[in-house]
């Protein structure tokens, strides 16, 4: 059996020592406050200690914590698509990706919801620096995806990666839920990184790479936010890259990304599964003939056209457009109040004179439209 040991989350048994160890970390407590409002610290404490495993951290405390960040920073959460799910299955999720640590908890809320199996989920190492942040990720059942390592390292690295995902998914019938790409989409254009796809399949040992993809239960998935709280903070980012220069993190930008993310107004929320991938997806793929990268590389688009077709465009996404494009063709889909609304939170949030800054911030909400009319151009 292979150690997994630097990048797996507890254990069950690891759970209960691991709680009472950070249950009085400053941010730790912060959030159980949070959730539980009305309760003395003393109460909240005798909760968290009863907990003896990862399920009963997640529906006793985190559980609670998502649905109060959703009933004081959003108008609320719909999906579609996981009624169609077998709850005695797990599946590989693969999604966009637009907040750090908002996705995947939503996703698993909406799961608990369908009594379907949650998720492992991969969090990069560089968003855990901080001993009660690895604490809280490893109770979340998040596993480490290593960063910054020289290229020897990050081939063995994601050879242990893949392996661990296999065994997940195919030993312990444990969902697992991965981003589409490295990083947040920060510009709205959301695609699947072929180097997800490539590191997915390195464990798949004497299979075909699609025979492999196929036995994995691929199911694509697509989140929407109305409203992303983390725009402004990703603008700095979007120009610099538009205007071809290297972008350097601040030191707490991830960790102000992650309270904002939870704490900002995010308006309404839409999550969509996706029909899980077949064989004969794969089987389609196999026929044209194509190089393992070019495999890949529609694996990728198959994926991406899920999320493009799953994904609900809000009336923010096509004010955008429309502003854009300096066009009223998406008039029907909002009124001329959200309109205004949307118009006034342009101004707050970018230099309005400044035409790079105000067609990167327009094209955050207008890529999602221009994804979907592709589809159909097809």
């Amino acid at each position: 059996m292979r150690n997994f040991d630097d990048i797996r989350f507890y254990k069950d048994e690891e759970v209960n020592a691991a709680l009472k160890e950070y249950v009085n970390h400053p941010m730790v407590k912060a959030l159980l406050q949070f959730t539980f409002p009305e309760l003395k610290f003393s109460d909240i404490q005798a909760i968290v200690e009863e907990c003896h495993s990862i399920e009963d951290f997640q529906s006793k405390v985190i559980y609670l914590s998502v649905e109060k960040v959703l009933e004081k920073t959003s108008e609320g959460l719909s999906d579609n698509g996981f009624d169609e799910l077998d709850p005695s299955e797990s599946y590989f999720y693969i999604s966009n990706h637009r907040d750090i640590i908002l996705d995947t908890s939503l996703i698993n809320y909406n799961l608990y919801n369908h009594d379907l199996v949650m998720t492992a989920s991969a969090i990069g190492d560089n968003l855990v620096q901080k001993p009660f942040l690895m604490a809280l990720s490893k109770l979340n059942r998040n596993f480490l995806v290593l960063r910054n390592q020289s290229p020897r390292e990050m081939l063995k690295s994601s050879m242990k990666l893949s392996e661990y995902i296999r065994t997940l998914l195919l030993e312990e019938q444990r969902s697992v839920w991965m981003a589409q790409r490295e990083g947040r989409t920060k510009d709205g254009n959301d695609f699947t990184q072929q180097g997800v796809l490539k590191m997915l399949g390195m464990a798949k040992g004497d299979m075909d790479i699609l025979d492999y993809f196929a036995k994995l239960k691929i199911v694509p998935v697509a989140i929407s936010y109305e409203l992303d709280p983390t725009d402004m903070l990703k603008m700095p980012e979007v120009l610099a890259k538009r205007m071809k220069e290297e972008y350097k993190k601040t030191a707490n930008e991830d960790f102000n990304s992650i309270m904002q993310g939870a704490m900002g107004q995010k308006g309404r929320i839409q999550i969509n599964a996706g029909q899980v991938l077949t064989s004969e997806d794969f089987d389609a793929i196999r026929a044209k003939d194509l190089s393992i990268n070019e495999q890949l590389k529609e694996v990728a688009t198959l994926i991406d056209n899920a999320i493009y077709r799953n994904y609900k465009l809000w009336p923010a996404n096509y004010i955008a457009y429309d502003l854009l494009k300096n066009d009223t063709r998406f008039e029907d889909n909002y009124t001329e109040k959200e309109k205004r609304q949307f118009d006034r939170r342009v101004a707050r949030r970018v230099d309005v004179k400044n035409p790079l800054a105000l067609n990167s911030y327009l094209l955050m909400y207008a890529n999602p439209v221009i994804n979907k009319m592709s589809l159909n151009e097809e």
